[in-house]
């Protein structure tokens, strides 16, 4: 038997950049795990779509997709996009079997490429003194998933004994000149941003302007196609995928259960 194939879905945006670090995902995963159809899917803005690839991989004999959502800020429930578009391929070809994954979300891990690549920005800057730090992100993301970048900020902030406040991009938080004027009240004043970004599309962009008006010191660079993230996606892969082993035939469970078990092992 096969495993399910591994379908990344974004939004896709204009900038090249969002679709670059979509297909360097695709390759670091397919190394990592080459039993497995890995794509990236687009709902929008960049090609392919979601139903291009899914026609390649069905005309390649897959009958079983798994879609992860490549959502950093949401934990549990992924843009209504992502289930409206389930819903569609179920209907259109009902002959297959499909499933969404849980979105990436801001798991604990990140925060070691978000502190890379940080560094990173600071030595480019020629930074010497860090007295604040802002974690930037699109947006505040799910229920769920707003309460623990909450967290991973107080986790950052401890972690590096320094005060830290959080900056959506999207209008649904306070704004990064926001959050910088909230630690200039402090008495901060060399602040860097940290940046809670998959790619350097539009809202990161507009986000990395303002900040640096705002007079941080620094803005680290999204997260891109980093190990962190793609073992992430693995994670998420891997459980969703159990979803589509077949329960009703005992023998057929326990062969379907074994497989996963080589396929996804380290």
């Amino acid at each position: 038997m096969t495993a399910p194939a591994l379908v990344m879905v974004s939004h896709g945006s204009s900038d090249p950049h969002v679709v670059q670090v979509t297909h360097a995902l695709c390759q670091g995963l397919t190394k990592l795990r080459p039993a497995i159809h890995v794509a990236g899917a687009f709902l929008g803005h960049s090609a392919p779509s979601v139903r291009q690839v899914v026609e390649q991989l069905l005309s390649d004999g897959v009958r079983e997709i798994v879609f992860v959502p490549l959502e950093l800020t949401h934990a549990i429930e992924a843009d209504p996009e992502v289930s409206t578009m389930v819903a569609h391929m179920r209907a259109a070809y009902p002959d297959a079997a499909f499933v969404a994954s849980r979105p990436i979300g801001p798991e604990l891990s990140l925060l070691n490429i978000l502190d890379e690549r940080l560094r990173l920005a600071l030595h480019r800057a020629r930074a010497l003194e860090l007295d604040g730090l802002i974690l930037s992100s699109a947006s505040t993301g799910d229920v769920r998933g707003s309460a623990l970048l909450a967290r991973r900020a107080r986790q950052w902030s401890t972690h590096h004994r320094l005060p830290c406040l959080t900056a959506v991009a999207d209008g649904t938080g306070p704004s990064v000149a926001q959050a910088v004027q909230g630690l200039r009240a402090q008495g901060r004043r060399h602040l860097a941003v940290g940046s809670f970004f998959l790619a350097s599309g539009h809202l990161f962009n507009v986000q990395a302007e303002l900040a640096l008006r705002s007079g941080v010191v620094a803005v680290s660079e999204p997260m891109g196609a980093s190990r962190e993230v793609t073992d992430l996606v693995l994670a998420r892969y891997a459980f969703a995928a159990m979803d589509l082993l077949d329960y009703a035939h005992e023998d057929a469970r326990l062969e379907e259960t074994e497989f996963f078990l080589d396929a996804f092992s380290a």
